[in-house]
This record gives structure tokens, C-alpha cells and sequence, in this order.
């Protein structure tokens, strides 16, 4: 008898977690067939793209390789674009791999499973807004995030060559906007210290454009209230009530008709899943590609495709809203798939995923961070900030880094990564 062949497309909060415990459990037992499939050839985690993108951290030696990190952990990786899903055969297809010049290094090819997992992700959504795919910036990969990093720091030089200061304007005023605001801010400081000796930060000008009346509207008021006023003591401009209607080269151009002007400009309002997502055959989505799934995490009508992450739409029992497009939802996601595909390969069936909301917590890059933490303590909720705050988003990263590597080398990759702090600048600065 064949092993079963399970497939995840995604290598992302949820997908890489989930093929790392199925390589460990079913994979290195010969139990299953593990494949994780993913157009990049890394994994940087995306609660760090905005650290990315102001060189606070490197990328490249944050990253998690997919081909070494499959060789030891007992899956296989494919590299490809997932371009059809046909549930009815139980084959996917990926695009053509090209190179840089365009020359074709693998063809089109079709991959069969037995059980399929679809840890796609979401992006940012511009809601059709003219001008924002063709003129602003966007930080839903390691890619996009470089871009910024690359028109960031030459916006800087030339901005210390002309002795005049840098201005970004950014749309979202949701976790992604809020801390991409406060490193942006770190980064012009650091910068003073690697020849930018006309930039100041008292002259950098960022803006925050935020359509609900508030920052952080998904989380308490009191987080919101609480970074508004930590971003203004950095001196970021928080705009709040404010409808964006377009787009142009050098602005965006509001609903009421005032210009914000800025050298870049940044779209991180709002999520979606790929088109192709809700176009497949055979699953129900909804408006924003979104897959609706039964309590087990396997999509409505398809027992052997299961969705985690920011593409699944459940709203759970007893619950008012969906499980939020969050990292945490992801990785329980991933953790309860991994369970249930062990039990499916066993010949057992799968148990309903419990969703545990943690709270919340947002990084003002190193001045702060500032959330709010669920549990029992007290009967219930608690605010947090300042640097018990940020210690507790740093261990996030640490728990996401444990699930890949394990704990022993964990704890070495952070020695390294203090050792590292002693001989490599403060930013990235090519």
C-alpha cells in the first residue's frame, strides 16, 4: 500500500510549522509522503517584514532556507506559483520556474495528493483604489519589503545630500502601518551614525492614514489611545476618519480632495487572498477569496482539503466575528492540522479546531510595544506596554523560531545572533 501523498501549499506562519511537524511525525516514519510547496526559496516571518524593510534586521540571515530545513525535518519542498486546484482528480498545478532572464528552469508541472492543505496567505487590499498598484509601495513579502528598504535608504542619502528631510506617507493604520511608522523612525536615527549627518528625525515627516476613527481599530480602544500617543511623541502624524480615493506619483489624494504628499508611499490598508483562491472549483469563498470551512478546518464539501491561516473563514461556535487573519490564528491553525492528518493517516477522524485568542501585542520598533494579553489572570483581559510588552513580542519570534528549529537550537541561533550584534552594523545598510 502507497504512503499518503499531503501536500501544503504555503510556507508561511502556518504552512512551514504544519510540514515541519508532519516531516517529524508521519515523514521520518515512512507514514506519509510530506510536501510543502512555495514560490520563494525562504521563509522570513511576516510579523518582520517591517523590520525588514527599514534594514533593523537582515533578512538574509534571518532566513529559513526550505530545501535545508526539509532535509532535516523529513518533508520534501517543490518550488513553484500554484497557478489551479482540480479537487476532483486531487491535483495541482504549478506555473513554469523561470529565472531572472527568463529562461525556463522547470516547466509546468502537476502534482497529485491525497490530502491537501492551502496556507496561501493573504495581501494587502487596495479595494480597486486607482493609482495603488502602480504607485505605491507594499509590504506582503520579503520582496516588497526589500523594495521599500532599497527607495527608503536612497530617499535618505539623497535627502542628507540635499540637507532636507524624508517624508513617507502610509495607508493602514492597522499593525503593519502603526510599526512600520515607529522603525521608520529608529532607522533615520541610526542612520546619524553611518554618515547621515544632515538627517534628522525631527525633520522626517510620516504619516498615518487610517479610514476607521481610530488606529489599531481590531484591537481594545485603549491600545489604540495608547499607541496614537506614542506615535506622536515620535512625531508621526496620525490621521484617523480619513478616505483615500486615489493615488498619483508624488500623493494621495483624499475623498474630501486635500493632497498628502510624501516621497513614498506606502498601501498597507485591508487583506485579501489570491483571486485564484476563490476561483477554485468545488470551494465556496467569500468576497475577499477568503475559503469557508467546517469546524475541522476542511473546506465545505471537501473532506481531504484542509485551509489554515489567513485564507480559512470560520466563524466559530457561540462567536460573533471570524478567526482574525492573525500569525497566532495560523500557527493554532497549523498545530491542529498537523494532529488531524496524523489521525485521518490512522484511519481516525479529525477533531474540531478550538481557537484560543492570545491577545495581541504591537512593536513602536525599540522605543516601546504596546497590546493587550487574554487569559485568566484577574478573570480576564490585561493591558500591557513598555518593556515587559516588548519582551513579550520578541518571544513570539522565539516561539515561531522553537516550532521550525526546535528549542536547543533556538537558544543557539540567538547566542548568534548577539555575537553578530558586536561586529555588523546597526542596519542593513546595502
Amino acid at each position: 500500500m502507497s504512503k499518503p501523498k499531503i501536500l501544503i501549499v504555503g510556507g508561511g506562519a502556518g504552512g512551514l510549522p504544519l510540514a515541519t511537524q508532519l516531516g517529524r511525525k508521519l515523514g521520518k516514519r515512512g507514514k506519509a509522503d510530506v510536501t510543502l510547496v512555495d514560490a520563494s526559496s525562504i521563509h522570513v516571518w511576516k510579523p518582520r517584514f517591517h523590520e525588514v524593510a527599514t534594514g533593523a534586521i537582515d533578512a538574509d540571515l534571518d532566513a529559513v532556507d526550505y530545501r535545508a530545513h526539509a532535509r532535516l525535518n523529513h518533508y520534501r519542498f517543490e518550488p513553484g506559483t500554484m497557478t489551479a486546484v482540480d479537487v476532483e482528480n486531487r491535483t495541482i498545478t504549478l506555473a513554469p520556474l523561470t529565472d531572472d532572464y527568463g529562461v525556463t528552469v522547470l516547466p509546468e508541472r502537476q502534482l497529485h495528493y491525497d490530502y491537501l492543505v492551502l496556507a496561501t496567505g493573504s495581501q494587502s487590499n487596495d479595494f480597486g483604489t486607482p493609482g495603488v498598484r502602480d504607485n505605491c509601495l507594499f509590504m506582503d513579502s520579503r520582496a516588497q519589503a526589500e523594495r521599500f528598504r532599497e527607495r527608503f535608504m536612497n530617499a535618505c542619502l539623497h535627502a542628507n545630500y540635499e540637507n532636507k528631510p524624508v517624508s513617507v506617507a502610509i495607508v493602514g493604520g492597522g499593525a503593519t502601518g502603526v510599526e512600520l511608522a515607529a522603525e521608520i523612525h529608529h532607522a533615520v536615527t541610526m542612520l546619524k551614525y553611518y554618515g547621515h549627518e544632515h538627517l534628522n528625525r525631527r525633520d522626517l515627516r510620516v504619516d498615518i492614514i487610517e479610514a476607521a476613527p481610530r488606529i489599531l481599530p481590531v484591537l481594545s480602544e485603549r491600545v489604540s489611545q495608547t499607541a496614537t500617543k506614542r506615535l506622536e511623541a515620535l512625531g508621526v502624524k496620525v490621521r484617523t476618519g480619513v478616505m483615500v480615493s486615489e493615488a498619483t506619483e508624488q500623493a494621495f489624494i483624499t475623498k474630501d480632495g486635500d493632497q498628502i504628499a510624501a516621497d513614498l508611499m506606502v498601501w498597507a490598508a485591508g487583506v485579501k487572498c489570491p483571486e485564484w483562491l476563490g476561483e477554485i472549483d468545488g470551494l465556496s469563498s467569500n468576497r475577499i477569496n477568503q475559503i469557508e470551512v467546517q469546524p475541522t478546518l476542511q473546506a465545505k464539501g471537501q473532506d481531504n482539503v484542509f485551509i489554515i491561516g489567513d485564507a480559512a473563514f470560520l466563524i466559530p461556535d457561540g462567536a460573533e466575528r471570524p478567526i482574525p487573519p492573525r500569525a497566532q490564528s495560523a500557527q493554532q491553525m497549523a498545530h491542529h492540522t498537523a494532529r488531524s492528518l496524523q489521525l485521518l493517516v490512522a484511519g481516525k477522524e479529525p477533531k474540531p479546531f478550538i481557537y484560543k485568542d492570545h491577545g495581541s501585542l504591537v512593536s513602536l520598533s525599540n522605543y516601546s510595544s504596546v497590546g493587550m494579553l487574554m487569559g485568566n489572570l484577574k478573570g480576564g483581559n490585561f493591558f500591557v506596554e513598555g518593556w515587559l510588552a516588548r519582551m513579550m513580542y520578541i518571544s513570539l519570534y522565539r516561539m515561531h523560531q522553537a516550532a521550525l528549529y526546535g528549542w536547543p537550537r533556538t537558544v543557539m541561533l540567538l547566542i548568534a545572533g548577539r555575537f553578530n550584534k558586536l561586529v555588523r552594523p546597526r542596519l542593513k545598510l546595502h
